[in-house]
């Protein structure tokens, strides 16, 4: 891509460009933000990181590119963390820049910028890039600071200290020094004080003299003042305000470098950028963007819905076309989507209390489509806490009369969630640059969006095939679930394990294998008393064709801050004894449990995860032969709802409690939706007149029918039918 590079002067927006760099892209222009009253001290913004801002402008001439200046004229008026466009702010003066820039080079379709830590500084530059059509680029973010220092160093960034602020950092003994002599200290007093040591908590600022992009000059300092801008005994504030300098010529540079002075501003390689800020239509696309049909125009379209739960609870919509008429996945997805939006408003929400989204869609050609449609009803301005995180899969939906598109979304009644939603692409975890978030936590609970094995800072999928993907998409889930303060080999409730139906049986034994080697063996099991659950789901095809997709849910104690603290719902009442219960019981008394996976943590969480072989299949059918009829298939529908009750009564949950229940099934036995529709529908109405089943008046399911390639506990078995059932009392 051609990047234009935000630069301060800093040591961080100089290395981010040597990063894209090193990752094929090309840096074309530069872009420079200066306070209007030239305010030298108030350094501790990003947008006022402009130190020796005459010089910054001599990096043209270093790196023999164009440099695009504003002088900020708004303020800090949206102090919020997520950034909200606001007239006035100096984000909107970023903005103008930016557009500026991309109006003069057109070509231009990501920014560069030195965000390593600050998620300030990031959503506000991800705002500017979403509403101009351009691609953050932060590859310093999240990354180990001491690590990052040394390759600074070691790569050639020669940067000065220009403004020291912390315990242990003097400005008569610091001020004015290159990074790599002050590399040690900064160490120590990382050790001592904790300070950080690329300067991320306003310690130190830097000001580049040097760096491989020069390729023409290098910056020499002749005179500076320092200004000690306060005397504090502990950690006193020192200022190095440059005052003259100039360009030292490189051997082998291409053009002539003269003197260096002030004069160089009215140079042809600077653009100042004045003028009122002009709103452009792409920013403004999502703003007006509606949903490109609605429901009236969908009402040939035969939907179904399901529902769990109360508080917590996930909203299943389907379209029921057994004769495979549909009109098509755009069509069939407004109609569902729009049909979930309604429902939402009946119960007085919005997409706002969505904290996920399954989205099935029946050809992974068809994923752009799908996008532009998802992107017509979920926005972030529909969302102002944060989009919901999103998996999205290919199911063969067709062939069992489901339409083109089947999605479900996991709802709360409350208004309060914590959205990890970072779309500048890095080297820490894939990004997000569309209308989804990786990871959402609500109620100790962390929902992460499906992770591949994505080479973050190319997102391409890494060589090496299955084995390969699933190590990195390992990786991709534990950098998200960090940013949560938790690990998926600590915290995990339930593993959900997305393979291609493509894969070989060697496959197949090569991914369970890596698993467990690389993840099952090494649980850490004592904050969650047992192991997770696991299952492995097999689509026709996964985003970017994938081999491999792991979708883990995680286990995040409250902490002080009070962001995950609810409280707890009850998890009865359930009948003290039950005849049709008992009677199911001792029907089944001769089968164990060895079918069932549970995972409980303190009584308010609870995943299960119930895996009906052949092998289970021939005990409860009592048949030499399974022909996968209705009639066995009930058999099996019956037990499941029974072992499903059974967990939830043990673990004193109810069926109020639950938040998810699917039922997978492989479309290998050629049975259609409708007939398990059917089977499962008169399993809990049993259930419920036993007085053990979920007390619906409603007529609504409280379970999601999803049609697989195969499914099962472990890889290389593929289950007749697999639940998969999560209950929350949080």
């Amino acid at each position: 891509m051609e990047v234009v590079a935000l630069v301060s002067g800093g040591k961080d927006s100089c290395f981010n460009m040597m990063r894209c760099l090193d990752y094929g892209h090309k840096i074309v222009a530069l872009a420079n933000l200066i306070p209007l009253d030239d305010a030298v001290d108030e350094l501790d913004s990003y947008m006022y990181q402009t130190v020796g801002h005459q010089i910054v402008v001599s990096y043209a001439k270093c790196m023999g590119l164009p440099l695009f200046r504003r002088r900020i004229r708004g303020s800090s008026r949206d102090q919020g963390l997520k950034y909200n466009v606001t007239a006035g702010d100096e984000v909107e003066d970023m903005f103008a820049l930016l557009s500026e820039v991309k109006r003069k080079i057109p070509s231009v379709t990501a920014v560069s910028s030195g965000a390593i830590a600050s998620d300030y500084q990031r959503l506000r530059v991800e705002s500017v890039c979403s509403r101009l059509g351009l691609v953050s680029l932060a590859f310093l973010w999240k990354q180990d600071q001491t690590l990052l220092l040394d390759e600074m160093i070691r790569r050639g960034v020669v940067a000065i200290t220009v403004k020291v602020a912390a315990m242990g950092l003097k400005p008569s003994a610091h001020l004015g020094k290159e990074l790599a002599e002050l590399k040690c200290h900064l160490l120590q007093m990382n050790e001592s004080y904790g300070i950080n040591v690329c300067g991320e908590g306003g310690e130190y600022e830097t000001l580049t003299l040097d760096c491989p992009l020069f390729r023409n000059a290098r910056i020499v300092l002749d005179d500076f003042e320092v200004l000690l801008h306060s005397p504090d005994s502990i950690a006193p504030v020192g200022i190095l305000h440059p005052s003259a300098f100039h360009l030292e010529h490189k051997p082998n540079s291409s053009g002539s470098i003269g003197d260096s002075t002030i004069a160089q501003e009215s140079s042809s390689c600077l653009y100042e950028v004045d003028g009122a800020i002009a709103h452009s239509v792409v920013e403004n696309k999502q703003d007006t963007l509606s949903p490109v049909a609605t429901v009236d125009t969908c009402t040939d379209i035969d939907l179904c819905i399901s529902k769990t739960g109360k508080k917590m609870f996930s909203i299943g919509c389907w379209i029921k076309d057994p004769s495979g008429s549909a009109e098509g996945l755009k069509a069939d997805l407004v109609a569902v989507l729009s049909r979930i939006e309604n429902q939402l408003k009946e119960e007085g929400l919005g997409w706002v209390n969505v904290l996920y989204v399954h989205l099935f869609i029946s050809s992974m050609k068809e994923f752009g489509l799908a996008n532009e449609v998802y992107v017509s009803f979920i926005t972030e301005q529909k969302c102002p806490l944060g989009v919901p995180s999103r998996s999205t899969i290919e199911l063969p939906l067709i062939q069992v009369g489901l339409g083109n598109a089947y999605v479900e979304v996991l709802v709360t009644n409350e208004q309060v969630k914590r959205v990890l939603h970072v779309q500048s692409i890095s080297c820490w975890a894939p990004s997000c640059i569309g209308p989804y978030s990786q990871a959402t936590l609500y109620g100790e609970i962390l929902y992460m969006a499906g992770q591949l094995g994505l080479d973050p800072p190319t997102m391409k999928l890494c060589p090496g095939g299955p084995t390969a993907e699933l190590e990195l998409a390992l990786r991709n889930s534990e950098a998200v679930a960090n940013a949560f303060g938790c690990s998926i080999f600590s915290s995990a409730i339930h593993f959900l394990v997305y393979c291609s139906a493509h894969l070989t049986s060697s496959e197949k034994e090569q991914v369970e294998h890596e698993l467990h080697s690389s993840y099952v063996s090494i649980l850490d099991c004592s904050n969650t008393g047992s192991y997770p659950t696991i299952l492995y789901i097999f689509a026709s095809d996964l985003p970017k064709g994938a081999y491999v997709e792991i979708k883990p849910i995680l286990y995040v104690p409250a902490n002080d801050d009070g962001v995950t603290t609810n409280k707890l719902e009850a998890g009865g009442p359930w009948p003290s004894s039950s005849k049709s219960f008992s009677a199911w019981s001792a029907q089944y008394s001769d089968l164990d449990d060895s079918c069932c996976q549970v995972h409980t943590i303190g009584g308010k969480i609870c995943s299960a995860v119930v895996s009906i072989t052949n092998d289970i299949a021939l005990k409860i059918c009592s048949t030499e032969q399974l022909y996968h009829s209705e009639e066995h298939l009930k058999a099996l529908g019956r037990f499941c709802a029974f072992q499903l009750a059974k967990i939830l009564i043990h673990n004193d949950f109810s069926w109020n409690n639950v938040t998810m229940l699917r039922f997978y099934y492989s479309v290998e036995h050629s049975v259609t939706a409708d007939v398990m529709f059917r089977v499962f529908s008169e399993a809990f109405a049993e259930l419920e007149e036993g007085g053990v089943g979920p007390c619906r008046t409603d007529g609504i399911p409280i379970f999601n029918i999803v049609p697989v390639s195969a499914s099962g506990c472990s890889a290389s078995t593929s289950d007749i039918i697999s639940c998969e059932l999560l209950a929350s009392k949080v």
